[in-house]
């Protein structure tokens, strides 16, 4: 398909040197194409009379730009015929991109009048219309830079993005931008003189200006301006913030500078959701504090509120519990909480960390009432706890009611003598009739403990005593 809508060329034609020309783009599956502002004739298969077709035809030129001519001759055209139409300076080649019964859906979509006014296609185009036409895009190029080299020197503040030459050579039209009225008297004369032909300036919007230059956007696709938009809305910040977008003008900005085309695309999904959503004044009351709102899912109906002096810590709310909590703070009722809307409920009061870390605490005091053991004092518990009941005053006032003379001058002091042991049932009894079998067999014999045998003399004679 021949859409020569690149100043390159013709897409998928073969110029001289066997090169393929054209922007290099492979275009959509349906088209084979470039995809810019292409359109899908669901009727082109329909067998329609050729007197009874609607006679005006949709054009495509150069960048995407579309014309609509009215086919006095009756030709027998198709979509993607190159034409010869009337440009009233002259003649130009297009494109056939639609034609039929959708061509009058498309001038009642943008109020375009069947009169006089719509201008004639000429005629379907030769082999010569083409090679000429060829000749005068491969111009535009060259022309582009040498027009914004004089747009320097003249010191113009304008943006230069594009130049298309008639097929016949005899006008050139440059697009170009700006945000200022531009004098540009002595730059029309400056460029007849350089190129020799008739000159038109037309200016275009910055949306407009990406839509023909083309390119690709944050999402990965062709931008939608080059591709199907024609109709460029106003965008504002506020369709942003009815999004919960953040109003961050690098990421709100497409190529053109501009806000996005797109932030309009589901605008009125938001609106209509946004309509069951609570409006807040203010904070909400609980009785924790003041409630601030920090984020809202508009299709999930959550909203996620800050209590103050805990703002990292944020709560989901249901947009109806929030509707009913709006409506009791309005009759002067602070409910408890985001849960329990009753105000009168008793407050709950939390254990501190070391409550709740009072465990062992709480074992020990059970088991010192209840004379029980504790099983920390398995090993040695006794002993310290012994050990911890001792005196704890200075050694030097511990001692000071004891006898401080040497063991040997004390006084001597008579021990208790120890009654006979008794032995508890099943335990074996002591023959020490083996041991004194030296002596006197008539004598009784006194058992006493090995362990803690009397030391005779009071402790003072070293030498051990015989039992007796």
């Amino acid at each position: 398909m021949a859409c020569k809508s690149c100043s390159t060329g013709a897409c998928g034609s073969i110029s001289g040197d066997q090169k393929v020309s054209g922007c290099q783009s492979n275009g959509g599956c349906g088209s084979g194409g470039c995809n810019k502002m292409n359109v899908f004739d669901w009727l082109t298969d329909v067998d329609v009379p050729t007197f009874q077709r609607y006679p005006i035809v949709e054009i495509k030129f150069k960048g995407g730009r579309k014309e609509y001519f009215k086919n006095a001759d009756s030709l027998s055209l198709h979509t993607g015929d190159a034409v010869m139409v009337d440009t009233g300076t002259g003649a130009h080649l297009g494109i056939v991109s639609l034609q039929g019964e959708l061509v009058r859906l498309q001038l009642l979509k943008k109020g375009i009048k069947d009169d006089d006014s719509i201008k004639k296609i000429l005629r379907l185009a030769t082999e010569k219309d083409i090679e000429k036409h060829e000749l005068s895009i491969s111009k535009d190029i060259a022309a582009i830079h040498r027009s914004r080299e004089i747009i320097r020197d003249l010191k113009l503040n304008m943006k230069l993005s594009d130049v298309e030459h008639q097929s016949d050579g005899v006008k050139a039209t440059f697009y170009y931008s700006s945000d200022d009225r531009v004098d540009f008297r002595e730059l029309i004369k400056v460029l007849a003189n350089e190129f020799k032909v008739r000159i038109e300036m037309k200016q275009i919007s910055l949306r407009q200006e990406a839509g023909r230059i083309g390119g690709i956007g944050i999402c990965g696709r062709e931008l939608c301006c080059s591709t199907w938009l024609t109709d460029f809305k106003n965008v504002t910040t506020s369709a942003a913030r009815y999004q919960n977008l953040s109003l961050n003008p690098v990421k709100l900005s497409g190529q053109c500078g501009r806000l996005k085309c797109c932030l309009n695309y589901e605008l009125e999904t938001y609106m209509d959701a946004i309509k069951h959503i609570p409006t807040l004044e203010g904070k909400l009351k609980i009785r924790k504090g003041n409630a601030s709102l920090q984020k809202t899912d508009i299709f999930k109906r959550m909203m996620w509120f800050a209590v103050e002096g805990e703002e990292s810590n944020w709560v989901a709310v249901g947009c109806d519990r929030v509707a009913e909590i709006i409506e009791l703070n309005k009759k002067g009722i602070i409910p408890e909480s985001f849960e329990n809307l009753s105000p009168d409920s008793p407050v709950v009061e939390k254990l501190s960390i070391s409550e709740l870390n009072s465990d062992l605490e709480r074992m020990d005091k059970k088991y010192a009432k209840g004379g029980k053991r504790n099983p920390s004092q398995q090993k040695g518990g006794f002993r310290n706890e012994r050990r911890d009941n001792r005196d704890q005053r200075p050694r030097d006032e511990r001692q000071g009611n004891r006898d401080q003379r040497p063991r040997d001058q004390r006084p001597r002091e008579d021990r208790p003598v120890q009654g006979p042991r008794v032995n508890p049932p099943g335990e074996l009894k002591t023959d020490n009739a083996n041991t004194n079998a030296g002596q006197e067999g008539n004598k009784p014999k006194k058992k006493f403990k090995k362990k803690f045998r009397p030391k005779p003399n009071g402790g003072n004679d070293k030498s051990t005593p015989s039992a007796e």
